[in-house]
């Protein structure tokens, strides 16, 4: 009988680069559309992809475990900009940014004849379900197997296992989770090995950004390295810690990394 394929093995051709000890997929925005179409259509075993900014880089500095999760994962997309310069500065050109609402709307955009049947798992209560109707109503032929909110606490293996069951039941190949991170990492990682097959995707705040519940950034922002800035300033209660003493540390440690002859094109 042969073996279940395993989705870390059907992009052999996706190198990595190294930014503060996590591999990151040295790609762009189709090419991370194409092969997340490929993973998800191909029978074998589960496996989830992370999209990677800044703010995850950091948290990979304080958990081992979240580095491993990310070292397991099928793909390890860059998305904040500090991320793609990195990947340029090591010589991977063709790096370009993967920004979660970006490669959802792509994916969700998909004709039929992809094949790809999704599943919303994430956000408040409500949130899911008004992301699917505002997706199928600018994607008519998208088709969401089903949606599940999950609830503010750590799900039990028992509660995983029902969760699974009801992907599994729905025929779903393409699971959106939209937690913030790392929990949704962590999340992935628990319910990837109990699903029969697919692909789960964390986007994070893409759920709030699709539904319209929050505003995203004008794309000059996004594209000059500064989106940081406009949350910042849109939701600075929440977000203060994370970019002004976050990207700060980052800058630090990148700046060592540079001293120290760390790269090499």
């Amino acid at each position: 009988m042969p073996m279940p394929t395993d989705r870390r093995a059907l992009a052999p051709q996706v190198p990595r680069y190294e930014l503060l000890g996590v591999r990151i997929s040295a790609l762009d925005l189709p090419q991370a559309v194409a092969h997340v179409r490929l993973l998800a259509t191909t029978p074998g075993r589960p496996g989830y992809v992370c999209v990677r900014d800044v703010n995850g880089i950091m948290a990979c500095q304080r958990d081992p475990e979240l580095r491993r999760i990310h070292d397991e994962a099928a793909l390890v997309t860059p998305d904040g900009m500090p991320v793609v310069w990195w990947g340029r500065l090591r010589g991977y050109r063709e790096v370009g940014r993967v920004y979660g609402p970006e490669l959802m709307t792509l994916l969700c955009g998909q004709p039929p004849g992809a094949g790809l049947r999704h599943f919303l798992c994430g956000g408040e209560p409500g949130v899911a379900e008004l992301l699917r109707r505002k997706l199928q109503q600018r994607f008519p032929d998208l088709r969401v197997a089903g949606t599940w909110t999950p609830p503010f606490r750590t799900l039990s293996p028992e509660e995983y296992d029902a969760l699974a069951q009801q992907i599994a039941r729905s025929g779903a190949n393409l699971v959106w989770i939209g937690l913030s991170s790392p929990k949704q990492e962590r999340f992935m990682a628990e319910l990837a090995p109990r699903l029969p097959g697919g692909l789960l995707i964390g986007v994070g705040a893409a759920f709030d950004f699709l539904s319209g519940r929050k505003r995203q950034a004008p794309r000059w922002i996004q594209r000059s390295g500064f989106e940081w800035l406009f949350r910042l300033l849109t939701e600075p209660r929440r977000l203060w810690r994370r970019y002004l003493i976050g990207n700060s540390r980052f800058v630090w440690l990148v700046l060592c990394a540079l001293c120290r002859g760390k790269v090499r094109s």
